[in-house]
């Protein structure tokens, strides 16, 4: 799995964060990723319809409130797939060996079921979830770090 999920939750809760105008650049600063990068992240979003874009003052924004886009939805336009698809099996394998002959067929109702329940489990979850926890985690920090100053 590569890492244009996490990136584009990082724009995401920026996005909805944010009430500057952020450009791909400042996206790029924050992720630590040089802006095409970034710019090639937001055309998906748009494209799926998750973010919407506007030259001068507004910049992007959340078509949705981020309790209404669930994870899986963001995961999917990113992967612009309308299914999660984790596993490749490998093509190859030897028929005339006896593990090579039925592998394929042993490791694909396996795999089915653990791309099922990762979709159950990104359905439930939302950009409003990703966001509560970065506030909860940065009160926990500063809460810490006013104990170590006393």
């Amino acid at each position: 799995m590569d890492t244009k999920f996490a990136v584009a939750l990082h724009i995401l809760t920026m996005i909805s964060e944010e009430t500057s105008k952020l450009s791909s650049q400042t996206l790029a600063n924050s992720v630590g990723t040089n802006a095409s990068y970034i710019r090639k992240i937001l055309a998906l979003l748009k494209n799926s319809g998750i973010i919407t874009s506007h030259q001068g003052k507004t910049g992007y924004q959340l078509t949705r409130l981020p309790e209404q886009i669930s994870l899986l939805t963001i995961y999917l336009a990113i992967q612009e797939s309308d299914h999660i698809h984790l596993f490749a099996v490998h093509q190859n394998a030897n028929p005339k060996c006896p593990v090579g002959k039925y592998i394929e067929s042993a490791m694909r109702p396996l795999f089915a079921d653990i791309e099922v329940q990762l979709a159950e489990a990104l359905r439930r979850q939302t950009l409003k979830d990703v966001i509560d926890n970065l506030y909860y985690i940065s009160q926990q920090k500063k809460t810490q770090d006013e104990k170590k100053s006393i």
